[in-house]
């Protein structure tokens, strides 16, 4: 008998007598969030955006022409579970992989496998990738060829935007879904299902819910169905070793629920997302808004010294000189919070925040500076005008530097019109905001019309 080689498929490979892993039921022990998976189209619940009757992607899935796909969004919104839903509605086979374990060499042994499957009984395969932003380059080009031959259809499914987190070449050849957090609506629909069901959910625990302990459910998850079916199970469960309690009751979801944790991840979207929305809440005069999003930040254990940066930069941007002091009081904020730390730095990064949200507004500094940024880099620079120039070495008066250069402190008001280029050019314009209108107002002052 020949020895069988290293990197043979053996038909069992190909074509388990099992049903496919889309179609398997879960184990009992399995968490409820597992077991309540949805196993068909018509069972999964929310992302009406992008799989309503008339979409793109439902219109791809009933004709069985779905191209490679890349669904991102936030935990627990159903990424993994439509991927599954869709290898059942296509009865195509599903792989799925997870790009924190596997490797390059199982990426080929994959995609070798399908297309033996393929070619053999003319089954498709669904290649499921989990968390694909974490592939590097390499193993994401590893892809490319079989993605467009249609080896494979990938699904890969990520929390990250994928126009930063995964390369321009994948995401070119892909169709890009983003789910949102599912609504209260939603959540309440999957929790009641998971007490009903009695063969895959909570229903042999006969077990009523109040409508107010559904809802205080649905709204600590923020969105994740994953975690309102494992806080409902905790709390069933709980309930249901006290023998003859048949209803759950706000106060025992509530006992059931750990410290509510929020969509924060630092060093990605959620990340810059919010660092912007507290941003442009300062820039709007929002101070209501300003402190929501300070308080998602630093409740989700953002580093405050961060938080300092954007106010500092926020007071010098978009407040400037019509108020002098919001960079004062920025600074002031960000050396207090690297000596006292948290969470006493909550309060001075509050006051620099409000006191930015509230002042007047101007970004004439910011603009200023951007044109005159443009035009050094438009071209040559101009010289410096010899009255202008460095005194301070000996020998200078040889050459005439300084000479014919006006001591303002020698006339009245401490001001004499001398040229300070060698052409004018205007870059700052003040605005009639705050400090910034009796700035505007000194200089045409001094200048006249020519301001």
């Amino acid at each position: 008998m020949p020895k069988k080689q290293k990197n043979s498929i053996e038909p069992s490979d190909l074509f388990p007598k099992e049903k496919s892993k889309a179609q398997q039921a879960v184990p009992s022990h399995e968490p409820l969030a597992s077991r309540m998976r949805p196993q068909a189209l018509n069972e999964f619940v929310g992302q009406a955006h992008i799989l309503g009757p008339d979409s793109l992607l439902r219109k791809a899935i009933e004709a069985d022409s779905l191209a490679s796909v890349v669904f991102f969004g936030p935990p627990g919104t159903g990424k993994t579970t439509l991927a599954r839903c869709i290898a059942q509605a296509t009865r195509s086979h599903f792989e799925p992989l997870n790009a924190v374990t596997s490797n390059v060499a199982e990426l080929r042994r994959v995609i070798r496998q399908a297309k033996v499957r393929r070619q053999a009984a003319g089954l498709k395969t669904i290649l499921f990738i989990d968390e694909i932003h974490r592939f590097s380059k390499s193993q994401q080009d590893v892809l490319m060829p079989d993605i467009e031959d249609g080896s494979v259809t990938l699904i890969g499914a990520t929390a990250q935007n994928p126009f930063f987190a995964l390369t321009t070449p994948l995401v070119s050849r892909s169709l890009i879904f983003e789910f949102k957090p599912l609504t209260k609506e939603s959540l309440l629909r999957i929790l009641q299902r998971a007490l009903q069901d009695a063969e895959k959910g909570l229903g042999e625990f006969d077990i009523k819910a109040e409508p107010e302990a559904l809802k205080f459910l649905a709204d600590i998850s923020q969105g994740d169905a994953r975690r309102a079916l494992n806080a409902l199970e905790i709390s069933v469960k709980s309930k249901a070793r006290h023998k003859g309690a048949a209803v759950l009751t706000l106060k025992d979801a509530e006992e059931s629920v750990q410290k509510k944790s929020i969509l924060y991840d630092r060093g990605e979207d959620e990340h810059y997302d919010t660092i912007s929305a507290f941003i442009k809440s300062m820039r709007g005069s929002d101070p209501d808004a300003t402190l929501y999003w300070l308080a998602k930040m630093i409740y989700g254990g953002e580093d405050p010294r961060f938080i300092a940066r954007r106010v500092c930069i926020c007071a010098a941007e978009d407040v400037g000189n019509a108020d002098p002091q919001a960079l004062v009081l920025a600074q002031a904020a960000f050396s207090v919070c690297e000596f006292i730390g948290m969470p006493e730095a909550r309060i001075p990064l509050a006051q620099a925040a409000l006191y930015v949200a509230c002042a007047p507004k101007s970004n004439a500094a910011y603009l200023g500076i951007e044109r005159a940024l443009k035009e050094a880099d438009r071209g040559q620079m101009q010289p410096v005008p010899s009255h202008l120039r460095d005194t301070h070495y000996p020998g200078a008066e040889k050459i005439k530097r300084g000479e014919g250069y006006k001591y303002p402190h020698d006339y009245p008001r401490h001001f004499v019109r001398q040229d300070y280029m060698m052409k004018k050019i205007r870059f700052y314009e003040p605005q009639d905001s705050g400090y910034e209108k009796k700035i505007k107002e000194r200089l045409k002052e001094l200048y006249g019309e020519d301001r």
